[in-house]
């Protein structure tokens, strides 16, 4: 009995330990199975999450940033004790005992599910686990996943200390609203640093790591608060926080920016501009997309935030009061159902969805609103924002008499004469505060639209290229194409002082004799008959008159002579264009460019003829703060003493090279001088300092353009359509973007100064009739007389005459222009006007015009 009792007892026994053997050989053969061809684990060790790059202004301001996953790395060392505990609480409170995976730790969570029946229910997966779904594997659920996981978890903990996995799991987990890792997630929630975080914080964030969604802080409040408690005590439990701490932080109520706690983070950002979008753009041109939105760049940008708002703003004043002066109605073409119109919560709502510019603070702050009512000569708004008033906000009817609405079929009403004509209820409009000049006190709101009409503004630094202000449109919301570096125009007339540089340089003076007359050219197109801005030939005069008054036909006879080979091979010197097409209508500015190219080009004859580089971008550094990108590569040697004699600025040393010769680009810029004093743009530039430019307008005034500088800025402004139209007479350069040039530089010169340009030492000086060019004696004086550059060591020649070769048709007047070919027509008013001959070729391609 006792010998069968042994029998049957050693039978279960070698049957379970043949079991045992056979599940353990059977999971060891799943394990060798699915380790085999797993990711290498030890990547991990060079891991570098993806991280936001950042852009600072030149005084270290934030002003924008870009990524794909909003992550702000932190290191283990710089994460605090309470944000590790408050997650290894919440998702592995073994962390620091277990080996990669913890068989306890599914068996609490397993007792922990049951017990709450399905509420707070702790993960089974450890954090070495996650890290290893998150970084080799896929999220699926399947069983073969998990296995890996484990292995790989395993294998990550006898290569990796425990910090360092810590760290790879708080910078890497998504905390919901686009946030990646803690440190983003602080922020994003609470606008504060890690260390600011107080432990009913701390456990907030570990709450969501789970599912984001289902704990959102405010759809989802009551089951997020109630998560973040469980947190809590979990930290008390495990003997991260006392019982008195556990208990007041968890009686303290759930607060968090989304529920308007706490002020965001992007209220301190400014809205994203031209500027930053233009730098992301050639940024991810030069180190790759990839790159820069996942990098963790530190961007030094060149952007004055003193100088930025007033760019805008002057080119915002002219675009605005080009669109008023043409009186058509517009408004954003958005409108609200009448059901989001019933009660003040929903059409706030309904108005925040749309898509409508934000960022225009012309005079004062636009606004969205939306019309509530239209009474017999007001009209009631809603305005985003703004809180009701008691008699609520109104559109009075004076604010409207300005404008005609568009009708249906294309044609325009009458003018308004209450808001009724121009509005209706429900449609969505954009306001402001219209303020009193004196002491700013509020006198109604009244209706803005963004106007069709666009333009660009760059300034820069003549000697370095730094960018220091850029305006791509009125407004980058409303638009986001950047017309100062992406719209190629014709630059018109402000093309011209290429072809005056190249004949400069060529051996001709400021004096130089050329004819101004009339001019026939065969081309394949027809006969071209190019004609100046007046309609009028003034005959033999100076480059300098030329010039100033922007006479086209002098400038194509200079051309001629000079050869368009050799003014194309300036323009791209000068980086104007790639490649200039050698036709005599580009010397007036036919062909397209930027104005970016421009700004930059002129900077060349600001600083004397030294190559700049423009520039958006001072430094770039890496996430480990290496300089991968620097602008500035002059040379420096007394900056790396300890230090200099008091009184003494370092000597930078300009390494450049030189694209024109000093003299030339003297002779240029004083010509241009009297562009500003005597010329094209002598009506709407006035300031303290001497300055320089030429005004720029292409044919029936479809872009006008103005570029100009300063000793130390230079800065250029174009305006028109979008798709090019005529602006109608008088839009010229110097009626349009002179004055926003005045605008700013006005506001420039305060801050950066100004003085004389310097003339070279190689230059003599001597006094010549501006009207004829004759040479006149030393002490002559009166409006006629300049004081002109020449070369040292040339005698200049005075009275020769160049005609540019061409012949003069016999039919051609000398001196005024032919108007014939026109026809008299009965108008609609039944009087009689003439009208000119159907345009030619030879009409529509003259390129610059005055």
């Amino acid at each position: 009995m006792f010998r069968f009792i042994l029998s049957f007892f050693g039978g279960i026994f070698t049957a379970i330990t043949m079991s045992l053997a056979m599940v353990a050989l059977s999971i060891g053969a799943v394990f060798w199975m699915y380790g085999r061809d797993l990711p290498s684990h030890e990547s991990l060790a060079q891991y570098t999450p993806p991280t936001i790059s950042r852009i600072y202004s030149g005084q270290g301001r934030l002003i924008d940033e870009f990524a794909k996953e909003r992550r702000l790395f932190a290191p283990a060392d710089t994460i605090p004790d309470l944000i590790k505990q408050a997650f290894i609480s919440a998702e592995d409170k073994n962390f620091y005992q277990h080996e990669g995976y913890d068989l306890r730790g599914i068996a609490a969570a397993a007792i922990d599910a049951v017990r709450s029946r399905g509420r707070d229910v702790r993960g089974a997966s450890t954090i070495t686990q996650q890290v290893m779904k998150n970084f080799l594997l896929s999220g699926d659920r399947r069983a073969e996943r998990k296995i890996k996981e484990i292995i790989l978890a395993a294998r990550l903990e006898e290569t990796l200390p425990k910090e360092k996995i810590l760290e790879l799991y708080l910078n890497e987990i998504f905390l919901g609203q686009n946030s990646y890792g803690v440190a983003a997630a602080s922020q994003t929630y609470f606008n504060k640093t890690l260390g600011e975080l107080a432990p009913h914080e701390a456990a907030f964030l570990a709450s969501l790591p789970k599912a984001p969604s289902d704990f959102h802080p405010v759809r989802r409040k009551e089951r997020l608060l109630s998560r973040r408690n469980f947190v809590l005590r979990e930290m008390f439990e495990n003997g991260y926080i006392p019982k008195a701490e556990y208990e007041a932080e968890k009686a303290l109520p759930l607060r968090s920016v989304q529920n308007g706690d706490f002020e965001s983070f992007k209220a301190e950002l400014p809205p994203r501009d031209y500027f930053t979008d233009e730098i992301r753009r050639q940024l991810s041109e030069n180190f790759g997309e990839g790159e820069f939105f996942t990098g963790g760049l530190t961007v030094r940008a060149t952007i004055d935030n003193e100088m930025q708002p007033i760019a805008a703003n002057a080119l915002r004043l002219q675009l605005e009061q080009y669109d008023r002066g043409r009186g058509v109605w517009r408004g954003t073409g958005e409108s609200l159902p009448t059901e989001a119109l019933e009660t003040e919560e929903k059409w706030r709502a309904a108005l925040a969805d749309l898509r409508v510019p934000r960022d225009i603070d012309l005079e004062n702050q636009w606004y969205p609103a939306v019309v509530l009512e239209i009474g017999d000569n007001d009209a009631r708004i809603g305005i985003e924002g703004v809180e009701e008033d008691a008699d609520g906000h109104w559109i009075p009817a004076k604010d409207v008499q300005w404008a005609r609405k568009r009708l249906e079929d294309g044609k325009l009403a009458k003018k308004a004469r209450v808001a009724g004509d121009l509005l209706s209820v429900g449609e969505v409009v954009l306001v402001r505060r219209m303020t009193a000049d004196d002491d700013g006190s509020f006198i109604r709101w009244t209706l803005r639209q963004v106007p069709q009409v666009q333009g660009g503004f760059v300034a820069m630094d003549a000697d370095t290229g730094r960018v220091i202000a850029m305006q791509g449109g009125f407004s980058y919301q409303a638009s986001v194409f950047n017309r100062a570096t992406q719209a190629r125009r014709q630059p018109g007339s402000s093309f011209k002082p290429f072809v005056y540089a190249s004949a400069l340089d060529s051996g001709y003076s400021p004096a130089t004799i050329v004819v101004d007359a009339p001019i026939e050219i065969d081309t394949p197109q027809g006969v071209w008959r190019p004609k100046n801005a007046s309609h009028k030939f003034y005959g033999p005069t100076p480059l300098r008159t030329g010039i100033e008054q922007s006479r086209n036909l002098m400038t194509i006879r200079l051309a001629q002579e000079v050869g368009m080979d050799v003014v194309g091979s300036y323009a791209e010197r000068f980086g104007v264009y790639d490649n200039l097409s050698p036709v005599l209508a580009n010397a007036l500015g036919a062909q397209e460019t930027t104005l970016y190219q421009m700004v930059s080009a002129y900077a060349m004859f600001a600083n004397g003829g030294e190559r700049v580089q423009p520039t958006l971008v001072d430094r770039v550094q890496d996430r480990y703060g290496r300089t991968v990108y620097q602008h500035d590569q002059r040379l420096c040697n007394d900056c790396k003493q300890v230090s200099l004699t008091p009184g003494q600025a370092p000597r930078v040393i300009s390494n450049r090279e030189r694209v024109m010769d000093p003299v030339t680009a003297y002779q240029l810029t004083s010509m241009m001088r009297g562009v500003v004093e005597r010329g094209t743009a002598r009506k709407a530039v006035n300031l303290p300092v001497p300055i320089a430019g030429k005004t720029g307008t292409t044919n029936d005034e479809k872009d006008a353009w103005f570029v100009g500088f300063s000793s130390n800025i230079v800065a250029g402004c174009y305006i028109g359509f979008d798709t090019p139209r005529a602006m109608g007479r008088g839009s010229g350069g110097g009626a349009l973007c002179a004055p926003v040039f005045q605008r700013f530089m006005s506001q420039a010169i305060k801050k950066y100064g100004g003085g004389d340009f310097k003339a070279p030492d190689s230059c003599v000086f001597i006094n010549i009739d501006r009207f004829t060019g004759a040479r006149l004696s030393d002490g002559a004086s009166g409006n006629n007389v300049v004081s002109e550059c020449f070369r040292d060591g040339e005698e200049p020649i005075f009275g020769i005459m160049f005609d540019g070769g061409f012949a003069m048709g016999g039919d051609l007047p000398l001196v005024e222009e032919l108007g014939g070919g026109g026809r008299e027509v009965t108008t609609s008013t039944g009087k009689k006007a003439v009208v000119g001959p159907k345009a030619t070729f030879g009409t529509l391609s003259s390129g610059g015009l005055y």
